[in-house]
């Protein structure tokens, strides 16, 4: 792994970058409701991404299947939907979806990466619970990463957390380094397998990372929809997403996806 430890300067940059990410996100989340749609979402975000000016992060992907680029500044991922789901104006949000909503940007240079769950209207109880188990996961490596500290303790609190719940991380996808590019090493899993034990990530001050906890309500395996992009769980069931970019200090870390 090349992993670059970034300096006071570049961590000030990249919350810079995290301020306009947050301030989209809360947008997005105050305008999903129901009757609206995705589309409409994604082109807000567009709007206040060009304002800050600053680049969509997602916009132009290349298809590691050979598909065409990702289309859209958001990823908008509905109920069994996990991530990397395509904004449409056919597509209209309705009482009781839990939608996923993923943006990144990149500032003068450098990366910020975000992700929400939101409820539209009333969502059922366990809905509720699969997001707050999510949203839990991610306070958990956000309150336990610092400098000195082993990824695979965090990623077993992490895992833990969801497996007490009832409910099943996906292993298909992880969280990632971030710095000049939206994915640098190391990855960062929300699970412990022997590759993590056995490749373990000591955390060091000046580490940027993406920490991206999903989970499913049911079985934890996914599949890739006809789009080429969209990945859903195997079983049809919900699933959530959270995310955030912290900087890695010798006490604890720092928040960058947050308004400033």
């Amino acid at each position: 792994m090349a992993i670059t430890l970034r300096s006071r300067r570049e961590i000030e940059l990249m919350r810079n970058a995290g301020a306009v990410v947050a301030d989209v996100l809360l947008k997005l989340k105050e305008s999903a409701a129901v009757g609206q749609t995705t589309g409409e979402l994604n082109r807000i975000a567009e709007e206040m991404t060009a304002k800050a000016g600053a680049e969509a992060l997602f916009k132009g992907v290349p298809n590691p299947y050979g598909y065409k680029p990702f289309p859209a500044a958001i990823c908008t991922s509905i109920n069994q939907q996990v991530v990397h789901g395509i904004p449409s104006d056919k597509v209209v949000l309705q009482e009781g979806d839990i939608l996923s909503i993923d943006f990144g940007v990149r500032l003068a240079g450098y990366c910020g990466d975000a992700a929400i769950t939101v409820a539209i209207g009333k969502i059922e109880p366990r809905r509720q619970e699969l997001l707050d188990a999510t949203s839990k996961m991610l306070d958990i490596a956000i309150a336990n990463s610092k400098a000195g500290e082993k990824w695979s303790r965090i990623a077993k609190l992490m895992q833990d957390c969801a497996k007490g719940a009832g409910f099943s991380v996906v292993t298909d996808f992880v969280g990632h380094g971030i710095g000049t590019q939206m994915h640098e090493d190391p990855k960062v899993p929300n699970f412990v397998s022997r590759d993590l034990i056995n490749h373990d990530i000591l955390l060091q001050e000046g580490m940027m990372l993406a920490v991206e906890p999903m989970v499913n309500w049911g079985t934890s395996q996914v599949i890739t929809l006809r789009d080429g992009w969209t990945v859903a769980t195997r079983d049809g069931k919900p699933s959530a997403h959270f995310e955030h970019t912290i900087a890695i200090t010798k006490n604890g870390c720092e928040i960058m996806t947050v308004r400033v």
